[in-house]
């Protein structure tokens, strides 16, 4: 599956990386930087919920 970013609605809050650190990390300035774009079936649960975490609705799951 494929992780999508909507660089205008994320705010850096970091949600995302504490669940999913392998995919997100916040830098110093506050921006995210997307780690890996493709995640496998077995971690989908963890990339749902990171998704489902974050606050502005940035991030999304595709397949």
């Amino acid at each position: 599956m494929k992780v999508c970013v909507d660089y205008d609605k994320c705010t850096g809050l970091g949600l995302c990386e504490s669940l999913a650190p392998e995919f997100f990390e916040v830098q110093d300035d506050g921006s995210l930087e997307l780690l890996q774009t493709e995640g496998a079936e077995s971690q989908r649960a963890e990339l749902e919920e990171a998704v489902r975490a974050c606050p502005t609705e940035a991030l999304s799951l595709e397949g």
